[in-house]
């Protein structure tokens, strides 16, 4: 059973200061108490006491004015005398010949003064009509020398392009003869012991393979280097004319034909200086100039 010691080391602590705020709160209510006592004894305070006192005025006092009198009233204005009125006279009678004449010729006036009128209008009229006539006139003269001016400019420019087009298609012919001639001149003197027009087993035994035009066309497209070929409308060709040493070694390329897009031109003559050396054919021989060909489709 746990002892009374035990229970007061657990209980807790008592708070410091208390008796000192008791101490404060006793004081407050005692004056609180006296407080209230000494406002009930003033309530009951005799209220009969009074207190009189008299007032007296220090400032002068000023004296009335005098009154003003008033001006006297301006006389009357004499009444305004009365218009006379003059009696109407007789007014003097026309004479009827001397009226009928003056109106006759009022009219006359009139009439002339419209007719005048009338002329003028017609006539200014007849100015508008006859300038708008001019200008008519004028801008049809205008648009059918425009016409003819297009339409001379467009026969120029058609006899132009023919001219283009009859020069492109000479060199085109041009260049297939000279194409047919390189290939008869690969096909006939590539290392013939005979004539340009030999037909003998000597001359058949040096022609290029069947064989050898497609290693070399497959040797040169492999050094073809050309991103945008989709780009190109069409399948243009582009020819470069090679000459080759007795070896095999590229001596020179030059390009015979333009495609029409010299980027492509460019790549392909790229192609063949890049290729240097071509193989042997099968006899052990080698075509000395011939032409390469080759479209961005092929």
């Amino acid at each position: 059973m746990p002892s009374a010691a035990d229970r007061l080391e657990f209980a807790p602590h008592p708070e410091p200061g208390a008796l000192r705020a008791f101490g404060l709160a006793l004081l407050a209510h005692l004056l609180l108490g006296a407080a209230l006592t000494w406002g009930v004894n003033w309530k009951r305070s005799n209220p009969d006491i009074s207190f009189e006192a008299e007032l007296w005025s220090s400032l002068p006092q000023e004296a009335a004015p005098r009154p003003v009198e008033a001006p006297p009233p301006p006389p009357p204005p004499p009444p305004a005398p009365e218009p006379q009125v003059k009696a109407p006279q007789p007014a003097p009678t026309p004479d009827v010949d001397i009226a009928l004449e003056r109106e006759k010729k009022r009219k006359l006036e009139l009439k002339q003064k419209e007719a005048e009128l009338l002329k003028a209008k017609e006539e200014q009229q007849r100015l508008k009509e006859l300038q708008a006539k001019k200008e008519k006139e004028q801008k049809t003269k205008e648009e059918l020398a425009r016409r003819k001016a297009e339409e001379a400019k467009k026969l120029e420019a058609k006899k132009v392009e023919e001219k283009k087009q009859d020069k492109q298609k000479q060199a085109e012919a041009a260049t297939e003869k000279q194409r047919q001639e390189n290939i008869r001149r690969i096909a006939g003197l590539a290392g013939a012991t005979g004539g340009a027009d030999a037909k003998g087993s000597a001359q058949k035994s040096s022609s290029p393979s069947a064989s050898y035009k497609g290693r070399l066309a497959a040797l040169f497209k492999r050094n073809i280097s050309f991103a945008n070929a989709e780009d190109i409308q069409g399948n243009p060709k582009a020819v470069v004319q090679v000459k080759v040493s007795s070896t095999g070694i590229i001596m020179s390329a030059k390009l015979s034909k333009s495609s029409g897009v010299p980027a492509w031109d460019e790549a392909v003559l790229r192609a063949v200086e890049k290729t240097e050396r071509i193989p042997l054919d099968e006899n052990g021989k080698v075509v000395p100039d011939f032409p390469v060909e080759f479209g961005p489709r092929d």
